[in-house]
């Protein structure tokens, strides 16, 4: 994860004025956050984001002209290998998300727009973005099911559960403060979640454990009604 004194460089693209507006206030309430630039189309923020070398891209996924968020957020990656990226969105299953790959999944994160006035999930997203991990709403984490006969569906409760707080982008420390155990104890379960689902703990550059494991449980997991 980022250094805890160091202030994340953010830019934000978002087509609706108000909207757009809401989301800087909310970047506000966190001190080391720092918008270094907002658009409201895709074209102009593609061709002044890679000047600032922001850390993270917050993207509308359903941005009016030709290129939509998941467009430009390809495109950002382009000149920016290391930018992460908040796709919001209005739609509750992250489909994109889990169509990727271990090696190009590692740092998008995916956020209702309904979220952004929650500034922890906010912030877990970004962080997990510029750290290159995978974060999801956490709202969209208590809809997912395991699918029947999955690997995902054959883990221990508890193993599931912090598998839910993985994708929500909890530390150990945080899953360990909020299910009350120790963080051996929260460690040893995720080496078991590992094992289970058939992830090697050193996967090397860009195939990050937590990210495989995050993929691996969208991609196992369908979405509950609501």
């Amino acid at each position: 994860m980022p250094d805890t004194g160091q202030v994340t460089r953010v830019v934000v693209v978002e087509d609706e004025g108000l909207y757009r507006d809401l989301i800087r206030i909310a970047l506000a309430q966190h001190p080391r956050i720092e918008v270094v630039g907002a658009y409201g189309d895709a074209e102009t923020a593609l061709a002044e984001v890679p000047g600032l070398e922001p850390d993270v891209a917050i993207l509308d996924i359903e941005l009016s002209g030709p290129m939509n968020g998941v467009q430009l957020g390809l495109r950002l990656r382009r000149d920016l290998p290391a930018v992460g990226v908040v796709l919001l969105s209005n739609h509750r299953d992250p489909e994109f998300v889990s169509s990727l790959s271990p090696e190009t999944i590692a740092g998008w994160s995916y956020l209702l727009k309904k979220s952004v006035g929650d500034v922890e999930s906010l912030w877990l997203a970004i962080e997990g973005a510029a750290a290159g991990m995978v974060v999801l709403d956490p709202e969209l984490v208590t809809e997912m099911r395991p699918r029947h006969n999955s690997s995902v569906s054959r883990l221990a409760p508890r193993q599931r559960e912090i598998l839910g707080l993985i994708a929500q982008g909890l530390s150990n420390a945080a899953i360990a403060q909020r299910l009350t155990l120790s963080e051996k104890s929260v460690e040893n379960q995720i080496n078991l979640v590992y094992q289970n689902l058939g992830i090697q703990r050193s996967g090397g550059a860009g195939n990050h454990p937590r990210v495989t494991a995050v993929l691996r449980y969208l991609q196992e997991s369908r979405f509950a009604p609501y």
